[in-house]
């Protein structure tokens, strides 16, 4: 009787210890996603009062965290020098490209980055995540708001957002109308709109 009450209690031990080690593997493990640089993009459209300009930037580097199934942070590098307007050819585009690079507008040749770090995500009734961070441009820091819509598939993540700013909060002044007076059709509109596609892995 005793070999046999011996017996059952290891092997009730042997079963607690299975289901224990079975739980722990099912809980949400704390993960981070790379950015893949070549099927990430970002397109940027700014809007005067003749029309819009659009183009693409690059991005340099960034993750996606997570916690279990919840987005908990992350952050993206853009290459600022890799502004490229796509609405234009020929010397209308380099014409543009040199003239967002300068002073007048992002100065990349001393700002050659910025950065949007996620600092809490929240999800959305809509389905989507409502995302608080800060966006860094030219060395400026601001906090910033938008909704995202992020897909988790295996090892894979995919992110896409409309992320909107004002370009005044950042220095970014040339020709607003809020600054300079008379600019009649060379006015240029505060808003810049960024759509946002991340992978990462």
């Amino acid at each position: 009787m005793r070999i046999a009450k011996y017996l059952m209690t290891v092997i009730s031990l042997i079963s607690l210890t299975a289901f224990a080690s079975g739980t722990k593997d099912k809980l949400p493990a704390k993960m981070t996603y790379k950015v893949d640089t070549k099927k990430s993009k970002l397109v940027w459209t700014g809007k005067k009062v003749t029309g819009a300009h659009t183009g693409t930037l690059k991005v340099k580097s960034g993750n996606l965290k997570y916690d279990g199934s919840n987005l908990t942070g992350g952050e993206f590098v853009i290459d600022m020098t890799s502004i490229n307007t796509t609405d234009l050819s020929g010397e209308w585009k380099t014409k543009l490209d040199n003239h967002l690079k300068n002073s007048d507008f992002f100065a990349t040749d001393k700002h050659e980055t910025a950065k949007l770090v996620i600092k809490d995500a929240q999800f959305g009734k809509g389905g989507h995540w409502d995302v608080n961070g800060d966006l860094t441009i030219k060395g400026i820091t601001k906090p910033i708001m938008f909704k995202a819509n992020v897909t988790k598939k295996g090892g894979m993540v995919v992110a896409t957002a409309d992320i909107k700013f004002n370009r005044l909060d950042y220095g970014v002044k040339y020709n607003s109308g809020k600054f300079f007076q008379n600019l009649g059709d060379k006015m240029i509109y505060d808003d810049v709109e960024l759509k946002v596609n991340l992978t990462a892995k």
